[in-house]
């Protein structure tokens, strides 16, 4: 025997109501999820360190012009030896030297029966580049004063330049980033305290480029600076970090 129409509408209405309900605690929870995951802030840390390089490359070459390709390869073997002299002298053991390059001299003559001119091999030029590296970093720029020493055994020795280095860079950036977010949390709270409220956790952090500059300098740039021009540095860090609030 089938239940009375009335009934079973009361029923359909019963179960289409706990339906409801359900839906609405399941959208009121999410609801409220967000709310709360949107209760954070967003802050920047940074950290600062000013170091001395430890680490510098002299960068330098001679070279050599001779009639004859035998004759350059024997004065560059004995210029060679003349820088090596003078390097051994000062207390410096040696330098790497880059493969010898050759290059031919030409000179433009006239041709006296049509009065053509044409480039004619005159001889050739063999260069050498040396690298110099020291951890003395203040007495090997001096040496580039005394390298008219060389002049004066007339070797055609020419200075390239300095690089300062800072080998400890790696093992810097650990340790800043760290202090970088002790900044980022102590912003936070501070900002967080204006408005009454106070700092639960972090919840993301993002490394930021980190720049070395000459000291004194804020210069920035997208792939981060790494500075070899100055021998005293600063090296920058930041992060971008996430907390949530209570």
């Amino acid at each position: 025997m089938n239940p009375p129409r009335p009934h079973l509408f009361g029923l359909l209405a019963g179960l289409f109501l706990a339906t409801g309900l359900c839906l609405a605690s399941l959208v009121f929870a999410r609801a409220w999820t967000h709310i709360a995951e949107s209760s954070v802030i967003n802050v920047t840390g940074s950290a600062h360190k000013n170091v001395r390089s430890d680490l510098v490359v002299w960068s330098a070459g001679f070279s050599v012009d001779a009639p004859t390709l035998l004759e350059a390869q024997k004065k560059l073997h004995a210029d060679h030896a003349k820088v090596a002299a003078f390097f051994e002298k000062r207390g410096i053991a040696g330098f790497v030297n880059s493969p010898v390059q050759i290059r031919e001299i030409t000179a433009r003559q006239k041709n006296e029966d049509d009065d053509t001119v044409t480039n004619t091999r005159v001889g050739y030029r063999l260069s050498e580049a040396i690298e110099v590296r020291s951890d003395d970093v203040e007495r090997l720029p001096r040496l580039a004063s005394e390298s008219s020493e060389l002049l004066e055994e007339n070797v055609a020795f020419v200075s390239g330049g300095f690089a300062f280095i800072y080998t400890k860079a790696g093992e810097a950036k650990v340790e800043m980033m760290a202090e970088a977010t002790k900044d980022a949390r102590a912003r936070a709270e501070q900002i967080a305290a204006q408005g009454g409220g106070a700092i639960r956790e972090l919840r993301a952090a993002k490394m930021g480029v980190v720049q070395i500059n000459p000291m004194y300098s804020s210069a920035t740039s997208w792939e981060g600076n790494n500075d070899t021009t100055a021998l005293e540095k600063t090296i920058t860090a930041t992060i971008a970090a996430t907390f949530t609030l209570k």
